[in-house]
């Protein structure tokens, strides 16, 4: 019997010691899992992972911290579920996954030709940026930075110049955007909803035809090399931010805070410049590879333009909350009022 009460304390006294062993406590070192679609060493890419680096550098002891880009951890919506289970703990998004987070956010995204340059939408969004930050915190993360990435335009592998010429392709869509895709088949157009990650397999392949998308990505992803045509028009802007949960933020210390939003504060600000010059210099470098510029006359864009108008009745409430919706507008007439000599 005292044997085995003797077996019975080594055994507690081993599993005490292995508790306090740095094989346990690695366990507990802080880690950053940061998710993108970014592609491996763009320009997005570096600037996370020195993000990444400034954090770790204000800690005093070991940490970890891990950038998958790619898409390696699935699409946005993925990556917003992952962040909620603990999987993740920030992520690098455009509006698509962020209004998985605060639907308000597509305001800034989803609504074709109204914004007409980049100084409207940083007025814009400027203005809204601090009701924004405070809805993402309700939600339960941080907003850490913002950024952009181009404006959309449209890749297909025959040449396009009016809103009827696509009417005979097929469309990459975002799966989780299901409300456009209704739209969409409302007026003739052919939605096929996919992750980012099966672009490329599915423009080869001619399971779609036309992809939506800005040309710094269309060159990284080489979908320009099937998709040989770009329509010249600033479709809309792709709209990001950096979030991380507010469970993990509330876990740093206020050091490693600072250091996180210092560093997320600089990354947004070459990030916005940066992404801004890299779609002419995108588009020159394609040109130079055999991509064919199709830019619309004056007829063809107020059609683009009718079409844009008529999209946005059914956008309000629907894509968009009503109320962020007349705010955005509402911006953008005082801002053009203020140009205006």
């Amino acid at each position: 019997m005292s044997s085995m009460i003797k077996r019975r304390k080594a055994i507690s006294l081993a599993l005490s010691l292995t508790a306090l062993s740095p094989l346990a406590s690695l366990a507990a070192d802080p880690q950053l899992k940061i998710g993108s679609l970014v592609p491996k060493n763009s320009l997005y890419h570096r600037q996370l992972m020195e993000i990444g680096e400034s954090w770790k550098k204000s800690q005093s002891g070991p940490s970890r911290f891990n950038v998958f880009t790619d898409g390696s951890q699935g699409g946005e919506a993925e990556m917003v579920r992952r962040m909620r289970i603990g999987q993740l703990q920030a992520a690098l998004l455009s509006v698509v996954g962020l209004r998985e987070i605060e639907p308000s956010i597509a305001a800034l995204q989803n609504l074709p030709l109204a914004f007409r340059s980049w100084e409207e939408l940083d007025y814009v969004r400027e203005k809204m940026r601090p009701n924004m930050e405070k809805k993402f915190l309700e939600k339960g993360y941080v907003v850490l930075a913002w950024g952009d990435a181009g404006w959309v335009r449209f890749f297909s592998k025959q040449a396009a110049f009016s809103p009827d010429d696509y009417k005979k392709m097929k469309f990459f869509a975002w799966g989780a955007e299901a409300e456009q895709q209704e739209i969409m088949k409302s007026l003739g157009y052919t939605p096929v909803p996919l992750e980012p990650t099966d672009i490329l397999p599915s423009i080869q392949t001619g399971m779609i035809n036309v992809v939506p998308s800005t040309p710094y990505f269309a060159l990284a992803s080489q979908i320009f090399n099937s998709a040989q045509h770009m329509l010249e028009i600033n479709w809309a802007p792709i709209v990001g931010a950096f979030v991380i949960t507010k469970k993990s933020w509330d876990d740093m210390t206020p050091e490693m805070q600072r250091a996180l939003k210092s560093s997320s504060d600089k990354a947004g600000v070459v990030i916005r410049m940066q992404a801004r010059k890299e779609v002419e210099e995108a588009v020159d470098a394609m040109k130079k590879r055999g991509l064919q510029v199709n830019k619309p006359n004056a007829a063809q864009m107020k059609e683009w333009q009718n079409l844009s108008e008529s999209l946005y009745p059914r956008i309000r409430g629907k894509m968009v909350p009503a109320d962020t919706f007349d705010e955005v507008f509402m911006h953008l007439k005082t801002f053009r009022s203020q140009k205006t000599p």
